[in-house]
């Protein structure tokens, strides 16, 4: 029955194309190319690009494979005559968003690792890039559109504040991965008309995404500290969705940066450095004071139990693993960074089929993707 389906199952497709970005970004950054994105025809080959290069093609075909079989679930859950009661909940409509997170990211592994396999799509990058604006303006309206109006539920409803968790964070996610997408375009595109639009329309999310990340955190903890205690053990997973916030707002203004620097003559120097080194200096102790707070949550029920909201662990880890990159590149090309970044792929590669496992065990037992 669809009562029994979370929108959240989406975080799965979700972490797919995160994990095959990571390669991508991997290569990208610590591979040396020509100017622009790279390409498998520039990789240089070798064992470790030729693991990578699979672990690419594995999740990009696990990424769409998962976003084909959870539409027609979200559809009826759409159609079911409970959503209306779920949408109007400020407290648990957030997880409506994920479908868009995972849309946006549909465009950003056929932007990355798709591009990077197929000489169709590299060899005529540039004369994809309107179709591409289109779609993304598309996705742009509709996600602007849907956030706005479960915000102004939020204003319209009355719900106990006491009792939000950090998932209330993925309305500012859904908002950094539209913007992390605009911001792509406006720096890849060689037409001044479309990099301007798209930035402009990036900003318009981004500053939305900004102001709610700031907004939502404060209230979180505001709201926690005074409850006292650790949230019920199916929030746990949500304390560490900053990390992808972060990602995402990081890159936006690493991207935003080159979209200036090429189509308006700034000078930007070492501000690339700071905006990503200082985003990945924070992660790593939010990482860590995050892990800290679930060691008592892995150890007792994790491993034992499945929830829906477990797969809100994986983000984290792609997104660390993906800033990771991009520090390489502008700020510390070391071997030890190349470990840590493996390493968090190895992890996250490993949780991702964990979590499979158990999905489709609560599938065969229950017959959903998600129990509650």
């Amino acid at each position: 029955m669809s009562k029994n389906f979370s929108p959240l199952a989406w975080l799965a497709p979700l972490g797919a194309g995160g994990i095959a970005v990571i390669s991508f970004a991997f290569f990208n950054y610590s591979i040396p190319h020509p100017a622009g994105l790279i390409n498998f025809s520039q990789s240089g080959g070798g064992v470790l690009v030729r693991i990578l290069e699979a672990n690419a093609l594995i999740f990009i075909a696990l990424h769409f494979a998962l976003t084909f079989i959870f539409v027609p679930p979200l559809v009826r859950f759409i159609r079911d005559k409970n959503y209306q009661n779920f949408r109007d909940d400020p407290l648990r409509n957030s997880a409506l968003l994920v479908p868009f997170i995972s849309a946006a990211m549909s465009m950003n592994v056929l932007i990355g690792p798709v591009r990077y396999f197929l000489p169709i799509f590299y060899e005529n990058f540039q004369n994809m890039i309107f179709p591409g604006f289109i779609a993304w303006t598309i996705l742009f309206i509709l996600t602007m559109f849907f956030e706005i109006k479960l915000l102004a539920i939020s204003f319209r409803k009355s719900f106990d504040i006491s009792k939000i968790s950090f998932g209330w964070l993925l309305h500012p996610f859904a908002l950094a991965m539209i913007t992390v997408t605009g911001t792509g375009i406006a720096a890849m595109a060689s037409s001044t008309a479309i990099a301007n639009s798209a930035a402009f329309l990036a900003l318009i999310s981004g500053t939305m995404g900004v102001f709610l990340l700031l907004v939502k955190m404060i209230s979180i903890f505001k709201s926690h500290f005074s409850a006292g205690g650790l949230p019920a053990k199916e929030f746990l997973p949500s304390f560490l969705i900053v990390v992808p916030n972060v990602t995402l707002f990081a890159i936006s203004a690493f991207r935003l940066g080159h979209f200036l620097e090429k189509f308006h003559g700034a000078e930007l120097g070492n501000y690339f450095a700071v905006v990503m080194t200082t985003s990945f200096a924070f992660e790593i102790w939010y990482l860590v004071f995050g892990i800290f707070l679930l060691v008592d949550y892995f150890r007792h029920h994790f491993f034992r139990e499945y929830h829906v909201s477990q797969w809100g662990l994986v983000c984290p880890l792609v997104a660390f693993a993906v800033l990771g990159s991009f520090v390489f590149k502008v700020f510390a090309p070391i071997l030890f960074l190349k470990i840590v970044i493996l390493a968090t792929t190895a992890l996250v590669v490993g949780l991702f089929f964990s979590l499979l496992k158990k999905m489709f065990c609560c599938r065969k037992n229950c017959g959903q993707f998600s129990c509650e």
